[in-house]
């Protein structure tokens, strides 16, 4: 039998069997690349015996989001994805998109560069909005975005942006879902 304080030495690759350890990697918790202009705002979320408050946007007095001062909310829409839905992707010439997925649901964001003169023309960000946190994601124009609930329960968000939607000039020019491939919308194993 093994004693306690063997057991609490440290071990090396060696001690693994050899039919799993020619199968071992690490996770990559290294920080992604972020596209050029898209910011993930962290927000205050409180939380108490009675539930929860997160406080989305603040104004300044000509109207203008505080944490993007140069940014004038034009409309505000809620949305809510069944499971399963994906909606991606587009991108706008001309509108920007603030969005925010309630803290309690969970949205899959997936987002790349479509920009051809940007630093970070082609790059992608993959990450999880919601689940458990209050954060609001700028998207700039030309930045291609698009969103799938892959989890087993509606989710919800609000977002905001700075022009109108207009039916008969829409500024929504649309990619296919799967521009990223398929595999890109489905939760990664391991």
């Amino acid at each position: 039998m093994t004693s306690f304080k063997t057991m609490l030495k440290p071990l090396t690759q060696d001690a693994i069997g050899r039919e799993y350890a020619d199968d071992l990697s690490v996770q990559d918790y290294s920080k992604k690349p972020v596209i050029d202009g898209v910011q993930i705002i962290p927000l205050n979320l409180f939380v108490d015996d009675g539930g929860a408050l997160a406080e989305i946007l603040r104004f300044d007095d000509n109207g203008n989001l505080q944490i993007l001062p140069e940014f004038k909310v034009k409309q505000t829409t809620f949305s809510q994805m069944v499971p399963g839905t994906i909606k991606a992707f587009h991108l706008h010439y001309n509108q920007e998109d603030v969005w925010f997925v309630m803290p309690y649901d969970r949205m899959l964001i997936g987002l790349f560069d479509a920009r051809e003169k940007s630093s970070t023309y082609k790059k992608t960000m993959r990450f999880v909005l919601g689940a458990g946190r209050a954060q609001a994601l700028y998207i700039p124009r030309g930045v291609a975005h698009g969103l799938a609930n892959v989890w087993q329960q509606p989710a919800n968000m609000i977002y905001f942006v700075n022009q109108c939607f207009d039916a008969n000039n829409p500024d929504e020019h649309r990619l296919p879902w799967d521009t990223l491939g398929a595999d890109f919308w489905e939760i990664r194993k391991g």
